[in-house]
């Protein structure tokens, strides 16, 4: 049997007609460039994170760093990222001059630990960067305490949580500026690339949506340098009739995660844990297994689409050694690496397919 890690044409097929509709008028005005969509778009994603202001960018990528820009990260200042999460949050500080200080994550939750973070935050921290990697919210109660106390911004990270909840409230709206991604493979996937950033403060919206356009609010006159960044009309279309349906993605994701979760009970499989109070919308499942490598080539061999995210963590990646970082410097990290494996979850897998991927890993997992 072959079981792709994802298929989105069965999503597409439900949707077909509507997506059509929605982009005909796009088409018809000829505003590709933050079209009617794109300002419609933004207020009804900020408005289900729970935050203020939605300001459309062109990736999630760019939301990064465009909200580093917002909050003055120079050369020089530190940001504290974890040292197991996507490139991207780390490539985006490296990119302003800035020093990424890397941290432990919580071994539970792949998520950023706030002791850790305590440990990491020194007079140059500028910023803290938690990730709700895999679709759970981090400890934001115990991240915002610590950055308070500092004086000092958070960016949530929330490239892979939309939807998300912690204690009832949205990613997104948990910190001083969210971050959010419609990259295909997300909950909230465009046809290509796209982006948001959320907040509930006005000033940072308007400097956001400056930013985004060369730091310019009237046409070529620039208050100061940004770079282009839009979410174009056409994606925002799309992303209006997927927002119709996000929540019912988010309960097939879940329900596809209990199916594995009950599978693994008992096994030497560790599933992933949903922390109480939590909601989380499962952008992946994520398994432990001691043995990984010898369980992830027996589901390639046996036709089951499956992913390592992610085999090296930010701290050992060549192109940080100049930060210093050893191994042994983040041990949970470390050993996250080598042992995940995240397998098919999107909501219109068939059971079938869940019944062999579950059958497969157990053949190996030891």
């Amino acid at each position: 049997m072959e079981v792709p890690f994802l298929d989105l044409k069965p999503q597409y097929e439900k949707m077909k007609t509507e997506i059509e509709a929605a982009i005909q008028p796009v088409l018809l005005t000829q505003q590709f460039i933050l079209g009617p969509a794109v300002r419609d778009l933004e207020p009804a994603v900020a408005e289900y994170c729970g935050a203020k202001f939605g300001v459309g960018c062109a990736s999630g990528s760019d939301a990064l760093l465009l909200s580093l820009m917002a909050l003055d990260v120079k050369q020089g200042d530190e940001v504290i990222v974890p040292a197991f999460t996507f490139f991207a949050t780390a490539g985006a500080v490296h990119r302003l001059g800035a020093r990424p200080v890397f941290a432990d994550i919580d071994p539970v939750t792949f998520n950023l630990d706030p002791a850790a973070l305590e440990r990491a935050i020194t007079p140059k921290t500028k910023a803290i960067i938690p990730v709700h990697l895999f679709g759970q919210c981090a400890d934001m109660d115990g991240i915002n305490a610590g950055a308070e106390a500092k004086g000092t911004p958070v960016i949530e990270d929330a490239a892979q949580a939309i939807g998300a909840k912690a204690k009832g409230r949205r990613a997104g709206g948990l910190a001083t500026i969210g971050v959010l991604s419609f990259f295909p493979s997300k909950n909230l996937g465009a046809f290509g690339d796209g982006g948001m950033l959320t907040t509930n403060d006005a000033a940072l919206a308007e400097r956001l949506a400056r930013l985004r356009v060369h730091g310019s609010r009237v046409k070529y006159v620039h208050e100061e340098v940004g770079f282009n960044s839009r979410l174009d009309t056409l994606q925002a279309a799309i992303l209006l009739v997927k927002m119709r349906y996000l929540d019912q993605w988010h309960s097939g994701r879940r329900e596809n995660a209990k199916y594995y979760t009950q599978r693994f009970t008992g096994t030497a499989v560790a599933s992933p844990a949903e922390v109480a109070g939590n909601y989380h919308v499962f952008n992946q499942y994520t398994i432990r297994v001691k043995n990984r490598d010898e369980v992830f080539a027996h589901l390639k061999a046996s036709g089951v689409g499956c992913d390592i995210y992610y085999p090296v963590p930010l701290h050992l990646q060549k192109c940080f050694e100049y930060l210093g970082y050893k191994v042994g410097d983040f041990p949970e990290s470390e050993k996250a690496a080598a042992e995940v494996i995240s397998l098919p979850i999107y909501p219109e897998l068939p059971r079938a397919h869940q019944e062999y991927v579950a059958e497969k890993v157990l053949e190996k997992a030891r």
